[in-house]
């Protein structure tokens, strides 16, 4: 991560602050504790610059563990994507990676010890009659029939879940808290169920797994975590959190605190309604650019200093809130006007003839950025014919119409003045040829008796250009909420993927994955990762050169 990015302050920082003052901690310890059942999406880029960022500024530690409770729903594979994901995002974990498959041992030992205290017990209610038992939110609970068992008994028959010889369902192991609780989590919460499921990390050694609120806090504590930082949904389980703690004999005592999650329009951001989009193939995977997924905003062209600034901007508070997309495009416009190598593209190509221009292919010399001569150069082959943008040819037009019009002359980017002269049309009545002449002495001068040219257009050589796919991408959703809709499939944007068969300027073909290249005038692009080989030029639309949707919502 660079240096010159600005410290950012929050109200977690100011509580480490006091922390640190009062003598509290004398080091900083955080964690980030990803489940891996899916893909990381920008919600948790937030959370990775915040505990990550913390450590880093106050010369902490951060872990990166792995949540893994539920096998049935995790995969080695999402273990990778989020090694990946935060190591693109510019930061490096503590230490060796935890799991909490790690503590699987010391998990079952204070499972034992609350048993031992009276504190838990075995219960054989089902599922649906544990919600029944539990009451409302206006109601309390009642306990279950199984409640007071003997310790003798909760440890013979955790015993038997623990050798397989319960079925799935049948028994759990719950906390012995308070059914009359306010707070539901405190209503004798399930902190250990039966699954026989292989786990990617232990294999076939259990078929106890322990609960997320059971095994967090835990872990919290035996990696000597000194500031649990969680978003807002996790608030009433800070109760819990601090529960197990003070029943169990522990030594580290870490204490929770919690955010707001990122909400941003035209995304969805739980993890099973984009396990949703996956898997029944409305977008193209996980990596999808059209995803919220750190690695689908990755192909697509983000850059990690993009997201970095984006997380720093939206800022770490307690007030919920969504945040526009606007706000993250501007991030990357930000970043790529600056930083991006400039090239030329034309997406919707029309041919244009330059009918006094009889010599060999000429080779200019096109600066790589307008503004950072240090960039350089490139060369950029000129020839008789030429691509322009259909968009860009009038036969006729008012005087607010900068681009080429019959009988009229415009700039070419880095090259000549052309004049068109006439054109040809197909059967249909569409533009197939435009056929111009060149002012020879107007390469990177303007006209030599003085007439003003004032319209500019970029162009790709008809002999050299090099074919390619290009995908625009737009927002996956027509609505700003689709979470709220009640079929969020049901605003899927048609128009979220528009594929054109264009063609790009030589200096292009050895565009590395993922660098970003502003196509003049249209908009920043980058070779797609995934699918773009030597064979078949792939580029992907990162975002426009303006925010369009602003105007169409006005």
């Amino acid at each position: 991560m660079s240096e010159s990015e600005a410290r950012p302050t929050n109200f977690i920082r100011q509580i480490i602050d006091t922390d640190l003052a009062s003598g509290k901690h004398t080091s900083i310890h955080t964690r980030f504790p990803p489940e891996p059942n899916g893909y990381l999406h920008i919600g948790h880029a937030k959370s990775i610059c915040l505990n990550f960022g913390i450590a880093q500024d106050y010369q902490g530690q951060c872990n990166l563990r792995f949540d893994d409770t539920n096998p049935e729903k995790e995969d080695i594979e999402y273990v990778e994507s989020i090694k990946n994901d935060v190591n693109w995002l510019g930061f490096e974990w503590s230490g060796e990676i935890c799991y909490s498959s790690n503590y699987f041992d010391q998990l079952h030992g204070f499972a034992i010890e609350l048993i031992n205290k009276g504190l838990a017990y075995v219960d054989e209610l089902s599922p649906e009659q544990m919600r029944e038992y539990r009451g409302t939110l206006t109601q309390a609970g009642k306990h279950s029939p199984y409640r007071d068992r003997s310790v003798e008994e909760n440890l013979a028959l955790f015993e038997k879940m623990k050798n397989g010889e319960v079925e799935e369902g049948k028994m759990c192991l719950r906390a012995k808290i308070d059914m009359a609780s306010p707070f539901m989590v405190m209503r004798d919460p399930v902190i250990y169920r039966v699954r026989f499921a292989n786990h990617h990390q232990t294999g076939d050694k259990w078929c106890i797994y322990p609960m997320y609120d059971f095994t967090h806090c835990i872990s919290d504590a035996l990696e000597g975590i000194t500031h649990s930082i969680c978003t807002l949904e996790f608030m009433d389980n800070r109760r819990l959190y601090d529960w197990v703690l003070e029943n169990i004999t522990i030594d580290c005592t870490p204490h929770q605190y919690e955010f707001s999650r990122l909400n941003l329009e035209y995304t969805v951001m739980s993890k099973r309604k984009l396990n949703q989009l996956v898997t029944d193939k409305l977008v193209n995977g996980w990596d999808d650019p059209r995803m919220p997924t750190i690695s689908g905003l990755r192909r697509r062209g983000f850059t990690p200093g993009s997201m970095r600034e984006f997380c720093k901007r939206i800022g770490v508070t307690k007030q919920d809130n969504t945040i526009e997309i606007s706000s993250l495009e501007s991030c990357i416009r930000d970043d790529l006007n600056e930083n991006a190598s400039r090239a030329m593209a034309v997406l919707d190509p029309v041919k244009v003839v330059i009918e006094n221009f009889d010599g060999e292919t000429e080779t200019l010399m096109v600066a790589n950025h307008p503004n950072k001569p240090e960039m350089g150069t490139r060369e950029v082959p000129f020839s008789r014919e030429l691509y322009i943008e259909g968009e860009d040819f009038r036969e006729e037009a008012n005087k607010k119409y900068k681009r080429l019009v019959l009988g009229k002359e415009v700039r070419l980017r880095g090259a000549y003045v052309i004049q068109a002269e006439r054109i040809e049309k197909d059967a249909e009545g569409n533009i197939t040829t435009i056929y111009c002449t060149y002012d020879k002495d107007t390469l990177g001068k303007n006209p030599a008796d003085g007439r003003k040219v004032k319209g500019v257009i970029h162009w790709v050589s008809a002999e050299a250009g090099i074919a390619a796919e290009i995908r625009l991408y737009d927002r996956l959703f027509t609505v700003p909420n689709p979470g709220a809709a009640d079929d969020f499939v049901s605003v899927i944007n048609p128009e979220s993927l528009t594929v054109l068969h264009g063609f790009i300027e030589p200096s292009l073909v050895t565009a590395e994955a993922e660098k970003a290249y502003q196509f003049e005038r249209i908009g920043y692009f980058c070779a797609d990762n995934k699918d773009s080989s030597a064979d078949h030029l792939v580029f992907n639309r990162t975002v426009g050169l303006r925010d369009t949707w602003a105007k169409i919502g006005d």
